[in-house]
């Protein structure tokens, strides 16, 4: 997969896809060569930042193990992209949408690729800026999920894809909002 295509994810449904759908990826090497490396940065990213500038967060985070937060972290995304892609097919079937087990998985591997990368923010010490890099991949994810969508199902009907983006990301808003409380209990 060239970096070429992944640029096109989120904007088109028309570039990348074709070319994705045409390689026919297995869920495996995926999972290898591209889900566990870029899945580690946000965890590997937060303990640099705890150690190398701490002052970045809010004060009751002074006293947090952030690595077994780091963990629960990793933990918590190898789940969700177990539930994500199984969510994503549940739902595109539900609006008649034909959309397979692998093509969903693809998708929820690939979807979560902007918020990966985003992790590499946690190197500049601003969190105004860490929470504006997220909100710009926040909405890379939801084109990638949106034309991925129109694109694997072979659909252009506006309506079924945006409603299944509306469920897909609601869904992952709402773990990472439990997620988020779990960091903030532990």
């Amino acid at each position: 997969m060239k970096l070429s295509t992944l640029t096109h994810l989120p904007l088109s449904a028309d570039q990348g896809w074709p070319e994705i759908e045409h390689m026919h990826p297995r869920l495996v090497k995926l999972l290898v060569f591209i889900v566990l490396p870029l899945s580690l940065l946000p965890p590997l990213m937060l303990l640099y930042a705890s150690s190398a500038h701490p002052g970045m967060f809010p004060a009751q985070f002074a006293d947090k193990d952030w690595g077994r937060l780091a963990g629960v972290f990793f933990l918590a995304e190898m789940g969700t992209l177990a539930v994500m892609g199984w969510l994503i097919r549940q739902v595109a079937q539900t609006s008649g949408l034909r959309l397979d087990y692998h093509d969903a998985y693809l998708l929820a591997a690939i979807a979560p690729i902007p918020l990966w990368l985003s992790a590499l923010g946690l190197l500049v010490p601003s969190l105004a800026f860490n929470v504006v890099l997220a909100l710009v991949a926040l909405g890379l994810s939801c084109g990638i999920i949106y034309h991925g969508i129109e694109g694997l199902s072979h659909t252009r009907e506006d309506i079924s894809a945006a409603g299944v983006v509306q469920t897909v990301i609601g869904a992952g808003l709402v773990a990472w909002a439990l997620l988020l409380m779990l960091v903030v209990m532990l």
